[in-house]
């Protein structure tokens, strides 16, 4: 299925699939463990073309959907994309490596340099101009009013992202631990591409992502102190998936507890078992119209997802999960 299109998408879509298209094509890039990865030599000359040409262009309020991959982001960025006015670019980090090379933690471009959390002091005016022309060119190009980025680790640049847009707004969705952790696992297994030099999966390029999760967000972070020993050596994937998901929820209470006034949070099982309610409720939080195609397609498209046991985790992390499993409600 490419760019997350199907016949049905087109049903209720029609022409305005090919802004999805474009989307993908020209503005996205490819990380490492995909195909097709040569289509990114061009990728990067356009891109660079268009944050480089002069002119302070006006991009209206943009919506990011953040959080923890395999929670349900890639859904609601999906049924968002139906919306007449809404440019979808799911995890667009090509266009966001020619902002700023700083953001790729998955080493999909770099390998060194990355950073989990970007502040509003890590934006400079040469890189805000950059963001501004890419969204507003972006828009332009596909026709669109309203860009949706579906790019969940930006949950950790809240501030950086508010520099660049004031008035940006963030959807942070959220899934139950269980089973969002064993969907990363399992992810990571089955888009696992491993050659000679090394492997790639859910962790980067030859582990680079967790390198970072540790470095910069768990060692030396006072309220992960119970596993700093057990991520100073091996870690397996689903003890892995779960401390990125303490670490990640964590961050979501937190940005929404200190910019209320742009955050709205929606739980992946609310929004599958009744798609109409958080759908309007979001797309009113988002300042879009109604459009009856974008629940309609939710209706055919969302459906619950498999309900996984409690996992067998380390002690110190099983600790740290449901602490935060009960904060969230789970």
């Amino acid at each position: 299925m490419v760019a997350q299109i199907d016949k049905t998408y087109f049903r209720y879509t029609g022409y305005r699939a090919a802004r999805r298209l474009l989307s993908y094509a020209l503005f996205e890039g490819r990380p490492v463990t995909t195909r097709g990865r040569t289509i990114n030599t061009a990728v990067f000359l356009w891109l660079r073309a268009l944050a480089n040409i002069p002119g302070s262009p006006a991009v209206p309020t943009p919506i990011f959907i953040v959080g923890l991959g395999r929670s349900g982001t890639t859904l609601l960025g999906v049924l968002l994309s139906v919306h007449r006015q809404v440019a979808y670019l799911n995890e667009p980090k090509a266009l966001w490596h020619v902002v700023d090379p700083r953001q790729d933690i998955n080493g999909n471009y770099s390998a060194c340099g990355g950073e989990f959390r970007l502040g509003d002091k890590d934006v400079t005016p040469v890189l805000a101009a950059k963001g501004r022309r890419l969204f507003a060119r972006y828009l332009r190009m596909v026709g669109g009013t309203t860009v949706v980025d579906k790019y969940p680790e930006m949950i950790f640049r809240v501030d950086y992202l508010k520099r660049i847009f004031p008035h940006a707004k963030f959807i942070f969705i959220t899934r139950n631990g269980r089973d969002a952790i064993a969907s990363v696992a399992t992810w990571s297994d089955s888009h696992r591409v491993v050659n000679a030099n090394r492997k790639d999966d859910w962790w980067g390029r030859d582990d680079i992502k967790w390198r970072y999760i540790c470095n910069q967000l768990i060692l030396n972070h006072p309220a992960y102190k119970s596993v700093w020993p057990l991520v100073s050596g091996h870690v397996d994937p689903l003890n892995r998936a779960a401390i990125e998901w303490v670490v990640t929820m964590d961050e979501g209470v937190r940005q929404q507890r200190n910019h209320p006034e742009s955050f709205v949070r929606v739980a992946y099982e609310d929004l599958v078992a009744d798609p109409e309610f958080h759908l309007i409720r979001l797309l009113d939080f988002c300042g879009l119209d109604f459009d009856r195609n974008v629940i309609e397609y939710a209706k055919v498209r969302a459906h619950s997802g498999k309900v996984n046991a409690l996992p067998n985790l380390n002690n110190a992390v099983a600790e740290l999960f449901d602490g935060t499993m009960k904060s969230l409600g789970y």
